[in-house]
This record gives C-alpha cells, structure tokens and sequence, in this order.
C-alpha cells in the first residue's frame, strides 16, 4: 500500500493500538451450568483430555455457555478468553494477541504473519488480514491456548492458539433446533439472527448435520454532512450524495454441512463443507474532535464497504493401527475479499504537504478533484495437510508426532483512483489509477513434530517436544505509479516484464527460507487428582518474509521464549487455576512506514512480559461465579531504533531513537479483570435464570513509539456490563439480554490521517491539522431470542 511516511493511514492496514483483553491464562472451563461441566475434554495436546488434567494454560468455552454468554461472532467469543486481545477495524478484518504479545503491527498485505494461530477443527485459517470472521453458532466449543505452542502448532503459534471446534455429526438419532432473535442498537439500527441445525441419523454408522445462519447487525455510525477545499487546487469537495444514518450495518449469512461415517469400530472418516458470506457497510469509527462532539459519527466523503466470501472443505480420518491411533487430515480455503474505502483524507495532507493537487489534470489539461479511493480484491488460497500418530493414553510412556505441510497465497489487487486522472498519469493499463498494487504472495511451510511423556513416578510426568520447521516465503508483482508524468522514484521502477496477471510489469521478487528447531519441556506434578502443578519452557516462532522496498533484505523469524509456572486445583465447590510467567520476545518483527510511505519490517526489538494470570470460580446449587484476572507487565528492552543495528545504538549517523528501552508494549493494558455470575431457579414448572457479567479494560498504550503515541495518544481504561434474563421449558427457551448496558464507549482500535509538520494533538480537530477515527465497541444492544428444539 502506498502511503506518506509522514502519514498514519486508517486505510488498508492496522496501524495503532486495539483492545486488550489481558490473560487468566489457565484451564478455565465455562461450560453449562451443570454437575459435570468440569470434565470438558478438549484437544489442546492434539488428544481428547479432561482439561483440569492438561498442563497448559487454557479457557474453555463449550456450546450452551457460548449461548449463555451472547456470543455471535469472534469479537464477542474474545470478551470471555480471559488471555486473549483482539485488534479490529471492521468485520472479517481483525487480529488476535495472547498475553500482550503485540508490537502494533502494521498489518499490511506485505508485512508479518500473525503472532496467533487459529484453527476450525483441524484446520489452520489465519490470513494476513486476521483470522476468519466465523459465525458462532453450533460450535462444540471454542479453546484458547496460551503461550508458545509452536511444537505440536508450528508456525504462527508463536504466542498462542485459537481452536474453533464444531459439533460433529451424532448417530445416535435424528433431531435439531432453531432460533430466531430481535435486537435493537443504542443510537443505530434494528437487527436480528436467525440460525438452526438438523443433525440426520443416515445409519447406524452414518450421520449427516446440516447448519445454517443469517444475521444482520444494525449500523450505528452516522456519515454526517461534511466539505472540504484542497489547498493548492482551491477545489471542493463534498458528501452530499453519502449522508446516511447508521450506515455501518453488516449482512452475515452461511452454511456448513458435515458427514460422519464410521467404517468400522476403529475408523471413521469426516468430510466438512463450510462457507459463509459477509457484506458490510460503511466504516466501523467515530471521528475525534475537539471542537464538537462527534460520537458515532463521522465525515466520509467516498463509498465504503467490503464484501467477504470463503469456502472451506477438509476431511479428517481416524482410526487404529494396533493400539496406536493414526489421524490424517487435510482441506482446502478459499477466500476472497472485496473492499472500497475512503482515501480522501490522504489526498487532502497529500495536497497539503506537497501541492500535489496542481499536478493532478485530465486529458484537457484542466486541474481535478484530488480526491482519492481504493479498490481491493484480495484472493486468498490455503491448504494443509497432517497426518500424526499417538500411543496408547494410558501407557507410561506417551508418544505423539507427525508430519505438516501447508501452502497459502494471497493475490492482492489495489486500485487507488482518482476520477478523470490524465491517461500519461495513469498506472499503464489501469483506468483512473494513480497507484496499483498488484502481488502475489505466498508463504510455504514443512514440518516434523513430537512429544514424548514419561511417567516418571505415579505423580510425577516429564515431557519433551521438539519441531523441525522449514518456511520458504515469496512476493513478486508490482506496486507503485510506474509513470514519469507523476513520479520518477526508483523505488518503483519496473526491473522486468510482469509476472503477475494484470500488473504493468515487476518491480519487486522476492524469496527467503530457512530451516530451523524449536522446543519445549514440561514437568508436572499431581499432589491429588485435584491439585496440580506444572513447569513449562517452550520456544514459539513466526516465519520471516519480505520488505517490498528493493533495499531493504528479507526479515527473518522472531522467537518467544516462555518461562511458566501454573497450578489447577478444585477444592469441593471451588476451583482456582493460575499461572505466573515471563515471555522472552527476541529478534522482534517490528513493522512502520517508512520512507516514501512504504511498509517496512525489522528485526529490531527485544521485550520481555512478566505476568500472573488467575481465575477463581464458586458453584453451589443454582447458583454460580467466575472470575478472571490478570496483571501484564510487558516492555522493550532495548532502544527501538529508525535503523536498525545489532547494537541498538540510535546515535549512529542519520539515526535517531523511535522509543526508548523501557517503553510499554502497545495495544496491552496492564491490569484486565472480568466476572460473570448466574442464578438458575424453578418457576412456575419452568427453568428460570438471571446472569450479570462485567469486563474491565485498563488503560493502554497507542503505538510503541513515542512520537505517534503522543500524537494518538492512550486508550483509556473503561468497563462494560451484561446482563440477561429468561426461561427454559421443554424443548423451548426465550431470553431477555442486553449487552455494553451502560452503553460505554470503549475504544479498541485508534487511526489518525495528518502530516508529520502539520499533525495536530491527541485532540483530534481537522482545523489543527489532522483527522482521527476512534474505533469503539459496539453500543448497548437489547434483544430477545428464542429457541426451539425439535
């Protein structure tokens, strides 16, 4: 993406700060309300395990619980994944941390994987642009996995992982249920859900489930009347034809359909068909200003949308080969995103800064709007294949490992436009282009992994793994204006003919491998089969790739070394996990604009996060609580630099100190806590219920460095509260709820558009020299739902 390196951009890219929802960190399972709800079984190990018995730090969250808690999409699953952060722009473009390991990544097309690996059953689905915005609907439950879990994950695992795990298909019999829900935003829109399933009893060894939802969040951003005047052209601009109340709604529909056939009593084989389509409006912040109040509001003066489409189909095949079990699994994704945004800002600190508006004519040689706006299609391609074998679970010696492999592109096409630009202005063979990026990027990964686990006394285990990984990444297309008639930088000037399909020629081929192994070590001891407590070191990694900019050479992998002390206990009503730890984040991928407004990534950070993480809960007849804290301490321990050296030295000639070594991490607020409370009662031959949860956010850093922290400036800490009431019969149930009740406005995720010399303060006023857009959490909502089983 092309951008001034005097300007933060809101488009196309995560630039500056998210929430953070900091990490209890331990085996917290919020299943049902029921006797059994602690004995879960989750695959965090890659082997169904009671999860009190799973020396890892996890939360749980099982089907009925994620209904209880008004989950519907991943924004709302993170609320109650006490290790979790997530940093969001707008739906199906969001990005996840465990334990504050964040840096403030400028997530463009070109720049660093993901520190956190996401998985739909056994599939890997994380893509550059974050992780697949799934419905949750009839999910089995959702895991999170904190800390490396590279050995058994592999690449981008580095600081933790997120299973989303479906309901299989049952042959115990034929059934289903549905749910329909109205609800209404504070200040926006009317929307509404409906869902269901059917579940098929085929055979006695065959099943089929048949799932489908629709669901429709009402806006609640009004796009507000608005001009502006372009400095050097003196042309205006306005919004007139845009002005629209709630104009941020999204439109969210799919389907999955899974066969479950036995073969015999040994081995069974899973084909699963998922796609969904989600078609959003509008733009998902508030402007900033210190001159009005602009809550919920905001000036854009181009359309704004995205359309997102995938398909995903995997199988999975399990079976025996003596006492030994043998999985082998495979699929296949597809995605394709559509998206227009607003540019507009750009082009006005552009014309600003360097009167560009006078060089912008059409074929007559009259001046035009400098006004701009982009056009993406990224087409995203991704398949997997596993096959692990496990010993017996009940040997003293314990034995999992296997093979992986995996392939993923990302063809990315952005057009950024202005309207009746000259034909010797244009990128050749685009129409209206002022700039195109057209690449194809494609990371490939290879690996052989494996735990071993000894007994070495009844309560004493020790286990070792290991991961021998390969990563062999590419970009090659083009990216730039590639026309003298408007810029003659050689930073973009074609190097051959074009490689890519639709590209003018190629400006940029890339390639970077390497081979290396990582670890991990555990020791566990059970005093009772209710006390536990365990030691871990484990290494994580994320793969390296490619800077863009010719110059500059491939970025290589960063590493997180964990240190982890953890106990799970249940003492009669009362169970209390925790963990204390401290994250080694070496050889940190540090991304920013650069020179020329182009992404450019480093290897030039090396932090360290301290942190304790519990949650305590209490159940006793009807009644039940669950609270989670934490407490995150996370920094740079070295000066972070412009350029780059081994000896973090900023003085040397033409460098100059970025943040200095102390400085927070971004995006991570050093104290989070959370609570949910529930009371289930006897009415009139029904089942009541009543349910209280609170969340609370501290106060967070913008940006690791401190010049654009200044200028953003902290998230303040804030705090929301749910609350739901409502009745269960036979097959039946209905629910009153609300969500954010006292309808804060919490912002997770912050933007500012200005140039460097004339960006005004964290106050945000255009007339200051700058526009800020404050991404906030959705509004109170209040609904009612109801549900039908058949």
């Amino acid at each position: 993406m092309r951008k001034l390196s005097a300007v933060l951009t809101k488009s196309g890219a995560f630039l500056l700060g998210s929430t953070i929802l900091c990490t209890s960190g331990t085996a917290l399972a919020q299943q049902r309300n029921t006797d059994d709800d602690r004995d879960i079984v989750v695959t965090a190990s890659k082997r169904e395990e009671n999860l009190q018995d799973v020396p890892l730090a996890i939360t749980a969250i099982g089907t009925e619980r994620l209904q209880e808690l008004q989950v519907k999409e991943f924004q709302d699953v993170v609320k109650f994944l006490p290790s979790v952060t997530i940093q969001t722009l707008a739906p199906g473009f969001s990005q996840v941390y465990f334990r504050g390991v964040a840096s403030g990544e400028n997530a463009n097309h070109s720049t660093s994987l993901p520190t956190v690996g996401t998985y739909l059953d056994e599939m890997p689905i994380t893509t550059i642009q974050g992780a697949l915005d799934i419905h949750a609907y009839d999910l089995a439950r959702v895991e999170a996995l904190a800390g490396p879990q590279g050995t058994l994950y592999g690449a981008s695992s580095m600081a933790g992982t997120i299973k989303l795990v479906t309901n299989k298909p049952d042959t115990s019999g034929t059934y289903g249920s549905a749910g329909l829900e109205l609800n209404t935003v504070s200040r926006g829109g009317v929307g509404g859900v409906a869902e269901g399933f059917v579940n098929l009893a085929l055979s006695e060894r065959a099943a089929l489930r048949l799932v489908g939802w629709y669901r429709h969040d009402a806006g609640y951003i009004d796009n507000i009347a608005g001009s502006r005047t372009y400095p050097t052209s003196g042309i205006t601009q306005d919004n007139a034809d845009l002005v629209e109340k709630d104009y941020n709604d999204v439109d969210t529909y799919g389907a999955r359909l899974a066969l479950g056939i036995e073969l015999n009593d040994d081995w069974t084989i899973r084909p699963t068909l998922m796609g969904q389509i989600q078609k959003a409006n509008g733009s998902f912040a508030q402007e900033r200003s210190s001159a009005v109040d602009r809550s919920l509001q905001t000036v854009q003066y181009n359309p704004e949308r995205s359309d997102d489409k995938w398909i995903q189909a995997a199988m999975t095949i399990e079976g025996k080969i003596g006492n030994w079990d043998l999985t082998a699994t495979g699929g296949h994704l597809r995605r394709k995103t559509l998206t227009d945004s607003d540019y507009s800002d750009y082009a006005y600190f552009y014309d600003a800064l360097y009167g560009s508006g006078v060089k912008l004519i059409d074929n007559d040689g009259d001046l035009i709007s400098p006004n701009q706006y982009i056009q993406g299609i990224d087409r995203y391609r991704r398949s997997f294949g596993e096959i692990r074998v496990a010993s017996p679970a009940d040997a003293r010696i314990r034995f999992i490992g296997g093979l992986f492999w995996q392939r993923q592109s990302h063809n990315i096409e952005q057009h950024y436009v202005i309207d009746d630009l000259a034909d010797n202005l244009q990128v050749p063979g685009t129409v209206d282009n002022i700039w195109l990026t057209k690449q194809l990027r494609v990371d490939r990964d290879y690996a052989a992994f494996g735990e071993l686990s000894f007994d070495i006394t009844d309560k004493l285990t020790l286990t070792g793994g290991g991961r021998v990984y390969k990563f062999d990444n590419s970009l090659v297309g083009f990216f730039g204006y590639s026309n003298p008639g408007y810029s003659t930088n050689p930073v973009y000037a074609c190097q051959g003919p074009a490689i890519v399909a639709g590209s003018p020629c190629t400006n940029l081929d890339k390639r970077t491998k390497k081979t290396d192994f990582i670890h991990k070590l555990n020791l566990t001891y059970k005093f009772t089969d209710d006390v536990m407590m365990y030691a871990t070191w484990s290494r994580g990694f994320r793969p390296g790739g490619i800077n863009r900019r010719g110059s500059l050479p491939p970025y290589g992998s960063d590493t997180l070394d964990n240190y982890e002390l953890g106990w799970k206990t249940s003492f009669g009503p009362v169970r209390f996990n925790g963990a204390v730890y401290q994250e080694d984040w070496n050889n940190i991928q540090l991304s920013f604009l650069g020179a020329n407004g182009l992404s450019e990534v480093r290897n030039a950070g090396i932090a360290r996060i301290r942190g304790v993480e519990a949650d305590v809960s209490y159940r006793s007849g009807g009644f039940s609580l669950g609270m989670g804290a934490s407490y995150n301490d996370a920094t740079i321990r070295r000066d972070f630099c412009a350029i780059a050296n081994a000896a973090f030295d900023c003085t040397t000639p033409d460098n100059s100190e970025l943040a200095p070594a102390g400085s927070r991490l971004p995006v991570t607020a050093k104290f989070k806590g959370n609570a949910v409370a529930r009371y289930e009662f006897p009415i009139s031959g029904l089942d009541g219920h009543v349910q209280f949860a609170v969340n609370h956010i501290g106060k967070r850093r913008s940006d690791l460095r401190t010049a654009e922290n200044d200028i953003v400036g902290n998230f303040k800490a804030y705090t929301t509260a749910d609350f739901s009431v409502g009745v269960k019969g036979e097959g039946w149930g209905a629910e009153l709820f609300a969500t954010n009740l006292f309808d804060s406005r919490g912002v997770i995720n912050s933007a500012v558009q200005c140039g460097e010399s004339i960006c005004g303060d964290a106050g945000g006023d255009t007339a200051n020299g700058g526009v800020f857009y404050d991404n906030v959490i959705r509004p109170r909502l209040i609904g009612i739902k109801v549900s039908k089983d058949f």
